[in-house]
């Protein structure tokens, strides 16, 4: 089962700062930061914590106000609506289905190679030059959002390099990183030193189901960065009750094993079973995952009690195409049950 018990300490750690809710939250997060700094194993001037991970997008485009962006397709969709709100121009690179939806190693050159000022010279207002300037900010999700799919992370730094070298922003989101068997493997948090162009996002909503409470936090070795995203926002983004439930979360490693192994040992049992009923399935590493269905199945899904995400909205996918949540075995059981009995 997931340890409600968990849920119920961290609600009960939010009512707690409800006797200091008359006064103004700490807008430094600075007791939190410190939390996060130790169980990050960073400085905990490398953390700007937010009002959720979108929040931090919203204040990462907003600092740099790039003029163009790269983002893959399918991902998240706040990247893009962040970055055209500035007037930024978007380009997608698509992930293919007969690819698994994985990075290709051909994704760092679509970055482009370092700047030179003939092509600063040569930009138009779009972002554009004659000769095809680099974008001024790249969105990488890992695991992504859809697919649950992640990159190997050589080819990880190898965008981080060539970020580097044509003076990019890398955002590299991994909010659903620490579902991941081994998310420190994976994770380019180490490498932070190294690229004071890369900004990783994490998040309490997922792992720690506090999506209601919005908070998340972003890591940077760029002091410049964290500041200019800080002003970039309002100062009180962050509530006294969320910073309380986010500090308790920290102290719940029992939990996060728990959760892990829950997820590890469904995850295999609900894609086989997936596949059972006909049903392409993308063979994600996160707490949810992505399938294809011929047969229409929101509707007659909810009539039954249960939402599915339609991923039809999604750049890269379209109709028929669905996200689902890995949750306890019995939910996962009835979730089978429910579409054999919509499929056949």
């Amino acid at each position: 089962r997931m340890p409600r018990r968990n849920w119920l300490v961290r609600i009960a750690a939010a009512a707690g700062a409800l006797e200091e809710a008359h006064r103004y939250p700490d807008p430094l997060c600075r007791q939190l930061r410190a939390a996060i700094a130790q169980e990050e194993g960073l400085p905990p001037q490398w953390i700007l914590c937010g009002n959720g991970a979108a929040d931090l997008i919203f204040r990462a485009v907003l600092a740099r106000r790039p003029r163009t962006a790269l983002i893959t397709a399918p991902a998240f969709s706040e990247y893009e609506t962040a970055l055209t709100a500035c007037g930024c121009e978007v380009r997608r690179h698509l992930l293919r289905e007969e690819q698994g939806f994985r990075l290709g190693e051909d994704f760092p050159g679509a970055i482009g190679s370092e700047k030179s000022s003939a092509e600063t010279a040569g930009a138009d207002s779009s972002g554009f030059g004659a000769s095809g300037a680099s974008p001024d900010m790249v969105f990488l999700c890992e695991p992504n959002n859809p697919t649950g799919v992640t990159s190997p992370r050589e080819l990880l730094l190898e965008t981080a390099h060539r970020c580097r070298e044509t003076g990019a922003l890398l955002v590299l989101d991994e909010c659903f990183s620490d579902f991941l068997l081994d998310p420190d493997a994976h994770s380019l948090r180490a490498f932070l030193p190294e690229f004071p162009n890369l900004l990783i996002l994490k998040a309490f909503t997922k792992l720690y189901a506090m999506a209601g409470v919005r908070l998340g936090y972003a890591l940077c070795a760029n002091a410049s960065l964290l500041s200019q995203m800080r002003a970039a926002g309002q100062p009180w983004a962050v509530s006294s009750l969320a910073q309380a439930a986010g500090e308790t979360a920290l102290s719940e490693t029992d939990y996060v094993g728990r959760v892990r192994a829950l997820i590890a040992r469904e995850r295999p049992w609900l894609t086989a079973r997936l596949e059972r009923l006909g049903l392409r399935v993308i063979p994600g590493e996160a707490n949810y995952l992505l399938f294809f269905s011929s047969v229409p199945l929101l509707t007659p899904m909810r009539r039954r009690g249960i939402l599915l995400r339609s991923c039809a909205n999604y750049h890269g996918l379209g109709e028929g195409w669905y996200r689902t949540a890995v949750r306890t075995h019995k939910e996962n059981l009835r979730l089978v049950e429910t579409l054999r009995e919509v499929i056949r």
